[in-house]
């Protein structure tokens, strides 16, 4: 089957592909030396592994959106700490549980958006309305609110009153996911220059060079240092690790492990990402368990640890930390076991599985450092216990239409490279989106998998942890769902003249307000 004409299939020689990326940003006009951070004494300039596709704020739970909008433009009612978990107020000062289905959020006073409109909660109301609405697929409502329904209403100026249709006990965790912003915003289309409350406005986005965010002089919290904020973005790490070191820019999220060769710059940190291959149970011939438990125990974890993945991951069995409650202990990584592999895909085929069917690998230029060369590695492994696969490597845009519904048509036998952060100490942000059959990025359809879901939201407690473990054993063990890889571990590199500590959340979110200068 031929490639999609709109994929890119990457596959230079990491000795080349630097000196090609620099050779393409001078020749597009984007020459490396723009702009030296330190001529500008409180601008800071931090340098991405992509440019955003959007900047609308219902979609900041996703991290090339997050990283920019999330708590610098547009804030939640809550803050959940990555440290440990816990909820903290933000645009709520508190907030009570009136029953099993009515929560009510006290609105912090005097705060407005950046052009001036009062923040209040009929102003939050309209906003969640929009975020939780079916027009647009905003990522925040299939990750986080999958398969419940919320009901805002402004009881009185400053007093906001949520009923949910089932029962939502960590309902002040959930708020700390959705970001706010200003009333009346445009139902129908995504927003790409949004207005909320942060400490930053945003100024302008010069789509493929960069984004410009100013300090919002009218914020309701501390004034930050920094004035400005600028976003550029290149696809090497090489590149990002020295526009660090020459001052180009002062801060790169995410680097290389090979790239972190400054101990007075770079900083390593477990990032709260798990990093998973999806297989789309549907289409043969990864409808047949055998298949997929092939796929797993194809897996050379071992060869994979520090040579394209960090030294430092830690190879996983299912799609969360350990520190998150629902995390099932008595889960292990699958053995590396290509023989018995091969014995699976032999049975298979004997019981006439299409097993020699090309199985398209499918992955995202950037989703992690070195993801080619992972993919590339992944692909040799299957190959070598006698699959057919073949690989593509895709720019986020085209990717998103492989990974979230509605699917690209027609359904092929895709294996989609992926990777999901929760720091949100709850399995509830993992769970729905991407194993309910309803779910924005689940392939699964199975009805115990979804009562058990549905049964694990509204329960709390011991029985909840349970029920989550229970639902990971399903997916990781009986139905057999993905290959899981590692939990990763992120390095950024800091300039000399900035402060900035970075955290598990730094994948997703950098908040502007937490850089100083020295």
């Amino acid at each position: 089957m031929p490639r999609d004409p709109r994929t890119a299939d990457v596959r230079l020689s990491a000795r080349l592909r630097p000196a090609l990326a620099v050779g393409a940003a001078v020749v597009l006009g984007f020459p490396l030396l723009l702009h030296p951070a330190q001529a500008q004494e409180r601008t800071v300039t931090i340098v991405l592994s992509e440019e955003p596709e959007l900047l609308d704020p219902c979609n900041a739970s996703r991290s090339t959106v997050g990283r920019v909008v999330k708590q610098n433009i547009s804030e939640t009612l809550t803050e959940v700490d990555p440290k440990d978990g816990s909820v903290t107020p933000r645009l709520a000062s508190s907030w009570q549980r009136v029953d099993d289905f009515t929560w009510r959020f006290k609105i912090r006073p005097g705060v407005r958006f950046h052009d001036g409109t009062p923040f209040d909660a009929k102003a939050a109301a309209d906003s969640i309305n929009r975020t939780m609405g079916t027009t647009l697929d905003c990522e925040t409502r299939t990750k986080f609110f999958g398969g419940v329904k919320l009901t805002p209403r402004a009881v009185d100026t400053l007093t906001l009153e949520i009923k949910t249709d089932k029962a939502l006990p960590i309902l002040p965790t959930n708020m700390g996911t959705m970001a706010l912003y200003k009333p009346k915003t445009e139902r129908n289309v995504y927003d790409r220059s949004p207005i909320g409350t942060g400490p930053y406005r945003f100024t302008r986005w010069t789509v493929g060079q960069e984004i410009i965010l100013d300090r919002f002089d009218g914020y309701w919290g501390r004034k930050p240092e920094v004035q400005r904020a600028r976003y550029i973005w290149r696809i090497e790490g090489s590149v990002r690790a020295a526009m660090v070191v020459t001052g180009e820019a002062d801060i790169s999220p995410n680097i290389t492990q090979q790239d972190a060769n400054r101990p007075e710059l770079d900083f390593s940190y477990p990032n709260a990402e798990t990093t998973r291959l999806r297989l789309d149970v549907s289409q043969p011939p990864l409808n047949d368990r055998r298949v997929r438990l092939a796929m797993n125990y194809a897996v050379d974890r071992n060869a994979l640890k520090g040579t394209v993945f960090s030294k430092d991951v830690i190879p996983a069995s299912q799609y969360i930390f350990p520190s998150i409650n629902g995390h099932n202990p008595d889960i292990k990584p699958f053995p590396y076991d290509p023989e018995k592999a091969r014995q699976l895909l032999a049975e298979a085929r004997r019981d006439g599985v299409p097993v020699d069917n090309t199985i398209y690998l499918t992955g995202r230029t950037n989703i992690y450092p070195e993801a080619t060369e992972a993919m590339q590695a992944l692909q040799a492994m299957f190959n070598a216990v006698g699959l057919k696969t073949e690989l593509t490597m895709l720019e986020v845009s085209t990717w998103l239409k492989y990974n979230r519904k509605p699917f690209a048509t027609p359904r092929k036998p895709i294996v989609i490279q992926n990777m999901h952060d929760n720091d949100k100490g709850d399995a509830a942000f993992t769970a729905y989106s991407n194993y309910h059959s309803k779910g924005a990025v689940s392939v699964l359809s199975d009805e115990r998998l979804d009562a058990l879901i549905e049964k694990a939201q509204v329960t709390s407690g011991p029985e909840r942890r349970r029920l989550w473990q229970q639902m990971f054993k399903r997916v990781n063990e009986e139905i057999v769902a993905e290959v899981i890889l590692f939990h990763m571990v992120g390095y950024s590199r800091v300039g000399k003249r900035v402060k900035y500590q970075p955290s598990i959340s730094t994948n997703s979110e950098i908040h502007i307000e937490d850089i100083s200068f020295k």
